[in-house]
């Protein structure tokens, strides 16, 4: 097996630049294998480690979506949540009838789809959210206000200076701004908002109902308080309550990528396998090149076994160098990316063995009639040429 080895690697290195063309179809359907499962698996990661720290122990309450005559909730409805057992706190948000602007002077149809809510100073407890800069409504009755993330970005409010405080205006009111949010995956409406004291709102029509419940329960009894929380809010029409729970959107939808991924794994078996094809022609050619050497090695000893050894260990060595290429390849595309989305780098090992042993395999297959047909060729036939 040594002698085979050998031999395969010299007819390699003899020929860099068919060898390298021979194995791009390898590598590049290796470098698609550990892409398409690198990526994935590195989004998951990300999103293990972001529903660890958010907790998936917060749910929202709001009138269904589905009907238009769904009530409106009770003015006290965070209060009544509170009541609920497991709940460990509660906050609601309110959307306000008013356009958001830098200047009074902006265009009030250019709102950039920032939305106005009402929301009372526990809301960043109970959601878990944290603050880019600034500080959050603790003055009530103040005219403040709080930018999502989003929000911030496209008013063009991205720092905030306590000598020269910002102002926008909500509505026909002048607010200062006071903070900013930092981004909140689980959350992202509140992203694209700006948030007005809950006092402060009804000097814009406010009428004091919420439209949206925010809550956090004990993790063992999500359920138990989803299934009772309907009823709580709107006794006589429970049914027009719909209750969510952020992190299950989260995750869904990173699953849904998952679909993507699939396509992309037949992509890779693809490309193995118009690999596997470049070798075999790469061997055939070879073949026909080396008559004479084969000719020379039956002539002296070589036994058919031995030649079919040599070319079949040659297309094998083809494919796992290609493989080779193609891992550090994928591995080197799933950094970047994971890198520049800011998630933790992992690469499924089985997959790279398992890939690997594949490049193999499709040499081994893509090798073996080269292997027989050189092995059949008589010597005497293939020195006279």
């Amino acid at each position: 097996m040594t002698d085979a080895l050998h031999e395969a690697w010299r007819g390699v290195r003899g020929r860099p630049g068919r060898a390298v063309m021979s194995g791009i179809g390898i590598a590049l359907g290796m470098a698609t294998l550990v892409l398409v499962t690198g990526i994935p698996a590195s989004g998951q990661a990300d999103l293990d480690r972001r529903l660890t720290a958010l907790g998936t122990d917060i749910l929202v309450a709001q009138p269904s979506a589905a009907s238009e005559d769904a009530p409106a909730l009770p003015e006290h409805a965070a209060a009544m949540v509170r009541r609920i057992g497991p709940v460990e706190a509660a906050s609601a948000v309110a959307s306000l009838d008013a356009r958001v602007r830098r200047t009074p002077l902006a265009d009030p149809n250019d709102t950039a789809g920032i939305v106005a809510l009402a929301a009372t100073g526990d809301l960043l407890r109970t959601i878990r959210g944290r603050l880019a800069s600034g500080a959050f409504l603790s003055s009530p009755g103040l005219p403040t206000v709080v930018l999502g993330a989003q929000s911030a970005r496209w008013l063009g409010i991205t720092r905030l200076d306590p000598a020269r405080p910002a102002q926008i205006t909500v509505g026909d009111t002048r607010l200062t701004v006071v903070g900013i949010l930092a981004p909140m995956p689980l959350t992202p409406e509140l992203e694209q908002s700006v948030l007005v004291d809950w006092d402060a709102a009804l000097a814009l029509g406010f009428d004091g109902h919420p439209s949206v419940v925010y809550l956090r329960t004990a993790e063992s009894q999500v359920e138990s308080v989803r299934d009772v929380l309907p009823a709580t809010l709107s006794p006589e029409l429970p049914g027009l309550v719909g209750v969510s729970r952020p992190s299950d959107a989260l995750a869904a939808k990173r699953a849904s990528q998952g679909t993507f991924s699939a396509l992309f794994l037949g992509l890779a078996g693809v490309a193995l396998a118009v690999g596997g094809i470049g070798i075999a022609n790469t061997m055939i050619v070879g073949i026909l090149e080396r008559r004479r050497e084969i000719g020379l090695r039956r002539a002296l000893g070589a036994r058919r076994k031995d030649i079919r050894r040599q070319f079949l260990t040659e297309a094998m060595l083809l494919s796992a160098l290609g493989g080779i290429a193609g891992v550090i390849g994928g591995v080197v595309g799933t950094f970047g990316f994971a890198t520049t989305r800011g998630w933790p780098l992992v690469v499924p090992l089985p997959a790279l063995a398992g890939g690997l042993a594949g490049s193999v395999l499709v040499g081994a297959l893509a090798g073996l009639y080269p292997a027989v047909r050189a092995a059949r060729l008589p010597p005497t036939e293939a020195l006279a040429t």
